[in-house]
């Protein structure tokens, strides 16, 4: 079977991938530096490599060794909002070091190269939901990043011949998510505040609109995108459909955890107020998909997280810029 490298393969969504693709029969190399993912979740079958897409000479070495046939690119610190204050650690890690993957993957000619991007790269518009066409204006720095590889990839194509799939999630969560992680997933940040007994902290009046993605939802498309040449030099928006408000969102989470709502608002962010988006596009390549209730998938989800417990929030210590920081980031 054919050799694929999942990196962030520790991590949430990537190891949800890593676990389908073993699943499926193929050679599976993990590639993480635990920074954000957990060595639990490295599936058994595949062969864990514990380093940094940043070390570009391990990069290099480990696609001359392994003479991989796809490249699944999960790595990133995805935090929205923080990448405003860590603009040198979002770049470095988000941009330098998929540039290094794209390098390693046009010199040792792998087949495919998927990337997870992000609705980021849209920022804000006023028709909803995005469609794969809509201008894409980021408001973030790890928007930028994102559309950068997106870029990067696009030009790869067309000198190199790399071929490569992208797709853009939006708000996934379920189980295996780092709910300790204070800057991102909201739907694990809410959990995590209700296992310790806390009311669940909502920036601004909480009337911001998501649709909330259950990652059972989008690891059958990925795994299928890798070698549907149908799919290359595409980019998809991957997700939920039914777009909530975040106060409705708390109140789903409160119900799957057994719970009455508590919920308290802090000061506004900066962020994109309404983010949601069409999957007519992913549909008519991939088919029709079945997709989780907002209920169903909370509820799976919360399951997986009261049996594991709560984590210590992590406050993140290589801050940048401390102009404007949320206050409630600090603590």
């Amino acid at each position: 079977m054919p050799k694929v490298l999942v990196t962030g393969g520790a991590g949430f969504i990537g190891s949800h991938l890593a676990e389908a693709l073993v699943g499926r029969g193929f050679q599976v190399v993990v590639l993480d530096d635990l920074s954000g993912g957990f060595l639990e979740n490295v599936p058994e079958g595949a062969r864990f490599v514990r380093a940094s897409i940043n070390d570009v000479k391990l990069v290099n070495r480990l696609f001359e060794s392994e003479r991989f046939d796809h490249v699944c690119h999960l790595a990133a610190y995805a935090a929205e909002g923080l990448s405003h204050y860590i603009k040198r650690f979002n770049y470095s890690n988000n941009l330098i070091g998929s540039v290094n993957l794209i390098n390693a993957a046009v010199n040792n000619a792998v087949r495919s190269f998927l990337f997870t991007s992000s609705i980021a790269v849209y920022g804000s518009h006023p028709e909803l939901p995005l469609r794969e066409d809509t201008p894409a204006h980021p408001e973030d720095s790890y928007g930028i990043a994102k559309l950068a590889v997106e870029q990067e990839l696009r030009v790869s194509r067309e000198i190199f011949g790399l071929d490569y799939v992208i797709f853009r999630p939006h708000n996934v969560y379920g189980e295996r998510q780092n709910i300790g992680d204070k800057y991102r997933n909201v739907v694990g940040i809410f959990m995590n505040q209700i296992l310790q007994g806390r009311p669940m902290t909502v920036f601004g009046d909480g009337t911001q609109t998501r649709a909330f993605s259950y990652i059972g939802d989008i690891i059958p498309i990925l795994v299928e995108a890798i070698d549907k040449p149908e799919a290359y030099h595409q980019v998809f928006n991957i997700g939920a459909d039914q777009p909530y408000t975040v106060n409705e969102l708390a109140e789903a989470v409160a119900r799957a955890m057994g719970v009455a709502p508590e919920i308290v608002h802090l000061s506004p962010r900066n962020e994109v107020w309404s983010a949601y988006s069409s999957h007519e596009k992913v549909e008519r390549i991939f088919g029709p998909q079945a997709k989780h209730s907002l209920d169903e998938g909370l509820r799976r989800m919360a399951g997986w997280v009261r049996e594991h417990g709560a984590r210590e929030s992590q406050v993140f210590g290589q801050i940048e810029v401390r102009k404007n920081f949320p206050v409630a980031w600090l603590a």
